[in-house]
Order: C-alpha cells, then sequence, then structure tokens
C-alpha cells in the first residue's frame, strides 16, 4: 500500500450512468412528427388524380390565357422596395421589446434606444434622398 495519499471509500466519485429516459418525449415528439409528415406525403400521392386534365396543365391568369411569358424582367425598385420595408420593418420590431422593458432598462437602455432610432431615421432620410422611394 501507498504510504500516504489515498481517498477513504465514501471520497471517490463514481459516474453516474446517463439518464436517457428523459429524451424519451423528445425522440417520440420528433418521431411522431416525421410520422404525420410521411403519412400526409403518402395520402397525397395515394388520392392524387393521376391522369391531368388539359386544362389543368394550361397557362392560367385570373381566368384568361397568359399575356406574355411568364419569365418576363421586373423592375429592380420592387426589389428594391421590398428589401426596405423589410428592413424598416425589422428594426421598428425591436422597439416592441424595449417598450415592455422600459423601466427596467433605465436611462442606459433609453440612450440606446435613442441612438438606435437616430441611425434609423438618418437611414430613412439617406434612401428618401437618393430617391429609393420614389416610384417614377
Amino acid at each position: 500500500m501507498n504510504a500516504g495519499w489515498h481517498l477513504p471509500p465514501k471520497a471517490i466519485k463514481t459516474k453516474k450512468p446517463m439518464n436517457l429516459a428523459q429524451y424519451l418525449p423528445v425522440l417520440l415528439f420528433i418521431l411522431v412528427g416525421l410520422a404525420v409528415g410521411a403519412l400526409c406525403l403518402g395520402m397525397g400521392e395515394l388520392l392524387k388524380p393521376h391522369k391531368a386534365d388539359p386544362a389543368k396543365n394550361s397557362p392560367y391568369e385570373c381566368g384568361f390565357e397568359a399575356f406574355e411569358d411568364a419569365r418576363m424582367k421586373f423592375d429592380v425598385r420592387y426589389y428594391l422596395v421590398a428589401i426596405l420595408f423589410i428592413l424598416f420593418d425589422l428594426e421598428i420590431a425591436f422597439l416592441f421589446p424595449w417598450a415592455v422593458a422600459l423601466k427596467d432598462v433605465g436611462l442606459t437602455g433609453f440612450v440606446a434606444v435613442l441612438i438606435f432610432l437616430t441611425i434609423l431615421v438618418v437611414g430613412f432620410v439617406y434612401e428618401w434622398k437618393k430617391g429609393a422611394l420614389d416610384w417614377e
């Protein structure tokens, strides 16, 4: 025996085996979700009409025959306005949690939001002056 440094039997820590039973509901949830998705896809495949009607396969535009090719180019302003809308809309969405927690954030949070809104307004004015919001 070693003449000194050994731990008493009670001080030796053994590793407990991992309890996987707590993950069973998560696994069951995943399996049920996959089964429902597979069931929906399978039922759609089984129940769909197998012979397509020629009228179903024809191009359709609001009750009329299509006027021109569906792959026409769109003006870039549509995309620009959409991106600007999403940008400013998401930035405004950050104000809701701040408004709820206004009493908790104090003066520091208030100043931070004023800086945020200043940057937002400067960006909006820049876009306006550059003509990104003009439609003509």
